[in-house]
């Protein structure tokens, strides 16, 4: 009888580990889901929750690996968004930095988990990823706008700012109400804040100008305004 080794025991223990917290991300963390639980995971892998509960000792530590791969996966995607804008104009790194962590924490329902979904510990653990994974580095981008003279407003001010927008357009009726998505709303968000806010390197910079911040927040005409 072939005997397996220690290593294929553990490689094939860790395969099985990952087939569970792929399932569960689906079914726990999928848009409109209601509360799933560890029999319907069980069914849905065709698996014994003994066998689940061999793995993963409880939902808590489940539901924590299934964290750990949706913020690694965010993690990866701004990591390549800021080294695909390296080089751009200042603004240009932010709007990019800024649309993928919008368009990653709305895939994974951050906004929603952080505001009530599950229990205390998981919402602490979900609000200290997202204060690591994007804040942090949204905090480091605009100090370093700062030391580079781009930013005449102070870096946290423009921190909260953008902070505020970003969870509330992922939680707001807004952009269902005028038909756009939360991506679109939060670019419109960060053109109007940061034309207003970065000083350009030189005359002539493109897209940070006066010329730029009237297209963003156009002004009356004399003529058309009344007595």
């Amino acid at each position: 009888m072939e005997t397996k080794s220690v290593s294929q025991v553990s490689e094939h223990g860790g395969q099985r580990a990952d087939v569970i917290v792929e399932a569960a991300g689906r079914l726990f963390f999928a848009p409109g889901s209601v509360r799933v639980s560890m029999d319907d995971l069980a069914r849905e892998l065709g698996m014994s929750k003994k066998t689940i509960y061999r793995h993963f000792p409880d939902k808590r530590s489940l539901l924590a690996a299934v964290l750990d791969r949706q913020f690694a996966a965010v993690e990866r995607t701004l990591a390549t968004a800021a080294q695909d804008a390296q080089g751009q104009p200042f603004d240009v790194r932010v709007q990019r930095f800024l649309l993928a962590a919008g368009s990653e924490l709305g895939r994974i329902g951050a906004a929603q988990l952080a505001a009530g979904r599950g229990d205390a510990m998981l919402r602490q653990y979900v609000e200290q990823r997202v204060d690591t994974v994007v804040y942090r580095r949204l905090d480091e981008l605009f100090r370093d706008g700062h030391r580079q003279g781009l930013l005449p407003a102070p870096p946290e001010l423009l921190s909260e700012i953008t902070r505020g927008a970003l969870e509330r357009l992922l939680t707001s009726q807004l952009p269902r109400e005028l038909d756009r998505t939360a991506a679109d709303l939060l670019r419109a968000t960060v053109d109007t804040v940061l034309y207003g806010a970065i000083r350009p390197p030189h005359s002539g910079h493109p897209g940070t100008g006066d010329e730029q911040l009237e297209a963003v927040i156009p002004t009356a005409r004399d003529e058309e305004v009344g007595p």
